[in-house]
């Protein structure tokens, strides 16, 4: 017999029957909350998931681990945050984001929510050169007719 990997909702059970969610969906529900916290870049992925994306599929639950503990779940939000961000402060968001977007859709008693911050992402300047200014020493028009 295949193991139950599905979690049942026990605050839904009614007297016809119960209902259950798969893993990947709270998955995916605490990634889309996360990535809509200001102040982050993107969420972890591995190597399968950048496979599948080169190959067109988007995986929407990357970076994020679920576990059991003493029937709470455990969520880990593993993401790369924008170069200038409050850490504390966004770590803090997606916290209260992924408990709160977590507890209104399913009703899962959450134990914790661990923030791993895997780095932090400078963005690109895409500054051209202006041959004016690298020929005359200096950005400023002065002196010129």
């Amino acid at each position: 017999m295949a193991e139950q990997t599905n979690i049942s909702l026990p605050k839904a059970s009614s007297k016809f029957g119960d209902i259950q969610i798969s893993p990947n969906v709270l998955e995916v529900i605490a990634s889309i909350a996360s990535v809509q916290v200001k102040g982050v870049k993107r969420m972890r992925g591995s190597l399968a998931t950048s496979v599948n994306e080169l190959f067109g599929r988007k995986e929407m639950g990357k970076g994020i681990r679920l576990n059991f503990k003493d029937e709470k779940l455990i969520v880990d939000v593993y993401v790369y945050l924008n170069y200038g961000v409050s850490v504390p402060k966004v770590a803090l968001e997606i916290q209260e984001q992924v408990k709160q977007q977590l507890l209104f859709m399913t009703e899962l008693d959450l134990g914790e929510v661990n923030v791993h911050v895997e780095g932090v992402v400078h963005e690109k300047q895409d500054k051209k050169a202006n041959s004016k200014s690298l020929l005359n020493g200096n950005s400023s028009d002065k002196g010129e007719k």
